[in-house]
């Protein structure tokens, strides 16, 4: 299945948001909080706004790095939420996306006040399915 994206630089803001979630979570692979972050945006029943997303800091990896063995998992749940949101499944529109979804969901992860502790990332998936 073809991935959204090759390659994927954050902003500067989303690698200083990872830096405090590494520390408060003591997860220290990027690539595992920037899947958390995809997901926990992907739940969100509006979609995210288009905004302009600066690749400007040193933070970067590839699309298997990102995804791992949930590559096609990934690039499946960001085709329905695209299809959800009625915008075209095009490989722009898609790269587009998955650039907001992930900056988005980092956000959110970094400014949850409820987070202080790995447990508090694994009790996200509780609060979700129990509304």
């Amino acid at each position: 299945m073809e991935p959204p994206v090759n390659s994927i630089k954050l902003s500067q803001t989303a690698k200083d948001q990872l830096v405090k979630l590494k520390r408060i979570t003591k997860i220290d692979r990027w690539n595992i909080l920037c899947r958390w972050a995809f997901y926990r945006s992907l739940a969100e029943t509006a979609p995210p706004s288009l905004i302009p997303i600066p690749a400007d800091s040193n933070l970067e990896m590839s699309w298997q790095v990102f995804a791992g063995d949930l590559a096609d998992i990934s690039i499946l749940a960001l085709k329905q939420r695209c299809y959800r949101d009625g915008l075209d499944l095009t490989p722009e529109v898609l790269s587009q996306q998955f650039r907001l979804h992930l900056h988005r969901g980092i956000g959110y992860l970094a400014g949850d006040p409820k987070m202080r502790k790995i447990e508090d990332l694994v009790a996200l998936v509780s609060r979700e399915d129990n509304g």
